[in-house]
């Protein structure tokens, strides 16, 4: 039998817990941010198009962040990576709290991208510590027990949300104020979290490490040959990266839109917008089960075979979401919710396949596809204003096809 390794080691055990905390705070903010929409498309009088910059701010940070987060953290170590990360966040955090009286949406986005700036500093540096905070062997466990706290922060994100929906000031200087006690609270928190880690003793992280955290093995640079083709001639790479791009697109969409849906006055049934966040909140928690259970599943049948089949279920049941069937509209988002779950890390592990030496920086652009979640949620908005929100769910088809070709054709590595 194999031995069996702990999940962590006395020594590092205080460290992990703070580093699986990190998790969690991140999830949490997503979550919030994702309500956002509706509440600024009701206070502002926004389109749906224009609250979209949002997500646009957001995502836009952890694309222009992800170069110069891995440049400091090589020149200043990861332990000053998170706490200045930390500190992004903390900092966004207060300023979203202290300018709300300003009412202003720009100045709001500039502080999202502050603390978005944060985010994708900490996403840079956590799952690498992961892999250093016990046995090797049991690296890849640490980082599923610690991705599945941000799984749960992403279902009570929501949650927050409704205080920000319950109280809406219409005094001038005052339609903000709901965003105040929970963003000022989020920084006090991660303030506090950034003065630990300035004195939690922390280990320091190895290029080896960095790389198991990316999905390669010690073994698997000797066992490759020296020589390999350069990244933009290995098309399953070329192509994970473009699935990723459609992904996050994708995903980001049905995520902001799914409070639009089910409030929208054009849809059967439609619900009050104060309750919209937990809607958001069930289909994270969908989200999250279908993660778990695809994980298991994947132990029985190849993971491609699994992206093609989830693909294919998202381009039949978006037609549904969007012809305006009723509940079974309603049903079929959450289905969308829970079929999309597996995609990030299983077109992740297909598009750095076999790359050898090379993993670590093709891991980098795959992360760097992120930009996805900013530039389509604009597109999907605009739809929605010209037509109908239902409508609007059409939009995502294409890049559910591209991965569904992604995993019947485009994932296969070529000699």
């Amino acid at each position: 039998m194999a031995k069996k390794h702990s999940l962590t080691t006395k020594e590092f055990l205080l460290p992990f817990i703070f580093i699986s905390f990190l998790f969690f705070l991140w999830g949490i903010a997503h979550g919030m941010i994702d309500t956002l929409d509706k509440h600024f498309q009701q206070i502002m009088h926004l389109k749906k198009s224009e609250s979209s910059l949002i997500q646009f701010s957001l995502y836009g940070a952890y694309f222009g962040m992800a170069i110069p987060a891995g440049l400091f953290m090589r020149r200043f170590g990861y332990k000053k990576g998170i706490v200045f990360g930390l500190s992004l966040f903390a900092t966004g955090a207060f300023l979203i709290a202290g300018t709300t009286s300003f009412e202003s949406f720009w100045l709001f986005l500039s502080c999202l991208f502050i603390l978005g700036c944060g985010l994708a500093t900490l996403e840079t540096a956590a799952n690498p510590y992961t892999t250093k905070l016990g046995n090797k062997e049991s690296a890849a466990q640490r980082i599923n027990f610690s991705q599945s706290f941000n799984g749960l922060a992403w279902v009570i994100g929501p949650l927050i949300g409704l205080y920000i929906y319950g109280d809406h000031g219409a005094a001038p200087g005052e339609k903000l104020t709901s965003m105040i006690l929970p963003f000022a609270l989020i920084g006090l928190v991660v303030f506090i979290v950034a003065l630990i880690f300035l004195r939690l003793p922390l280990p320091e992280i190895s290029e080896e490490e960095i790389g198991v955290a990316h999905g390669i093995v010690e073994s698997e640079v000797a066992e490759k040959p020296t020589f390999h083709k350069p990244l933009m001639k290995q098309s399953h790479f070329v192509m994970g990266v473009a699935a990723q791009f459609c992904y996050v697109a994708a995903q980001t969409g049905v995520f902001s839109y799914l409070i639009n849906f089910v409030t929208d006055k054009s849809q059967t049934p439609h619900f009050d917008v104060k309750n919209g966040p937990y809607f958001l909140s069930i289909g994270f928690a969908l989200f999250m089960i279908g993660r778990m259970s695809g994980s298991y599943i994947m132990s029985y049948f190849k993971p491609a075979r699994i992206l093609a089949l989830y693909s294919g279920l998202c381009i039949l049941l978006l037609p549904v979401v969007s012809l305006n069937m009723g509940w079974y509209s309603v049903i079929a988002l959450y289905g969308v919710f829970f079929f999309m779950s597996i995609m990030f890390p299983t077109i992740f592990a297909l598009g750095i396949k076999d790359l050898g030496p090379q993993t670590k920086k093709a891991a980098s652009f795959i992360v760097m596809a992120i930009v996805g979640g900013a530039v389509f949620p604009p597109l999907m908005g605009y739809v929605s204003d010209l037509y109908t929100m239902s409508i609007g769910f059409f939009v995502p088809i294409p890049l559910f096809v591209f991965i569904l070709f992604y995993a019947l054709k485009g994932h296969h590595v070529k000699a």
